[in-house]
């Protein structure tokens, strides 16, 4: 046991090493999707503690991203000398507040009308930040402040993606805590069953408000890091389409996965380059590959690269059995 543990931890210090060094081998535009692609798996992993967990359905999560890089970068605005790693945690406590107060009504209600509720808000939200243009200048955008912390500038790519990774990692490690914890194993009942949860004590209506504000709570920190990425916000760039491909995400990643959700980060957003010159077919395309992950993987890769390992693993014993039979 200690020497797999020792395995382990040699592991992932190789991996955090090859993370570390990524940034001088790669190029400005490469970091860039790197670290745009970690911000995305933020928000999978909040859109998974919901969807995957307690079976929840969710297709507004723009919205909630939208929400966090606003705020980050209004307040940013106001109080330049506050470090950034504040002003993302007050954002990511702000959109958690919203979702956790979305989540009192939505208890209401059930399936397709979750979904169409949530879509809902987040056609608000857009709507609200273009009209509100005294706040966020509307259709002419808002120009995002530089990250600081201590007086030291955020200004490049190069030194944005260690920030961000610095964020995802300490929030993935989070997620993995949660999920395995007292309130994921809850998540999970709900998911099972409602009425089996209940006779066993659980409170339907905290941990579903739970729910929500944890998966905003990780959108809204997703949102700040997006915002001081991209440095220029505009409503156009919280679509519908942007919270489909969250669920996307999740869906080909592995609902109720942890390691699915970075998984399925990884793979929309290296479909969304590869696709990058064929517009009107990526929605088509990204909808046929929901469809044939539903049905032919609906557990997503990481099931399915369980369940492969599953089958090494009992195939090796089998093996191991019969060569201790033959000696």
């Amino acid at each position: 046991m200690q020497g797999l543990n020792k395995g382990k931890v040699l592991s992932w210090t190789g991996v955090l090493i090859i993370i570390a060094l990524l940034p001088f081998i790669l190029s400005k535009y490469t970091v860039f999707l790197l670290s745009l692609l970690a911000v995305y798996a933020l928000v999978a992993l909040g859109l998974n503690l919901l969807m995957g967990y307690t079976g929840q359905i969710a297709a507004g999560h723009a919205g909630f991203l939208a929400l966090g890089a606003y705020f980050t970068a209004i307040v940013g605005t106001q109080v330049e000398w506050m470090p950034c790693l504040v002003i993302i945690l007050m954002a990511g406590i702000f959109t958690g507040i919203v979702g956790f107060l979305l989540g009192i009504p939505i208890l209401r209600l059930k399936g397709f009308y979750i979904a169409m509720a949530t879509l809902a808000f987040g056609v608000v939200v857009s709507e609200i930040i273009l009209q509100w243009s005294s706040l966020t200048n509307g259709d002419d955008g808002f120009q995002v402040p530089i990250a600081r912390i201590a007086g030291f500038s955020f200004d490049s790519d190069f030194k944005l993606y260690y920030l961000i990774i610095f964020v995802t990692i300490i929030l993935t490690l989070f997620a993995k805590n949660l999920a395995n914890g007292y309130i994921g194993r809850a998540f999970i009942a709900l998911k099972e069953s409602e009425t089996a949860a209940q006779t066993i004590g659980i409170d339907l209506a905290k941990y579903k408000t739970i729910a929500f504000a944890i998966s905003a709570f990780y959108t809204g920190i997703a949102g700040g890091l997006f915002a001081y990425l991209i440095t220029y916000l505009s409503p156009d760039a919280f679509t519908i389409e942007l919270s489909i491909d969250f669920i996307a995400m999740i869906v080909i990643g592995g609902m109720g996965s942890i390691l699915g959700s970075i998984i399925g980060a990884v793979i929309l957003t290296g479909m969304q380059q590869v696709l990058a010159g064929l517009q009107n077919l990526q929605i088509l395309i990204f909808g046929f590959s929901l469809i044939i992950f539903t049905i032919f993987m609906p557990r997503g890769i990481s099931g399915m690269l369980n369940t492969l390992l599953e089958r090494l693993s009992l195939a090796m014993r089998s093996k191991n059995k019969e060569l201790a039979q033959e000696s």
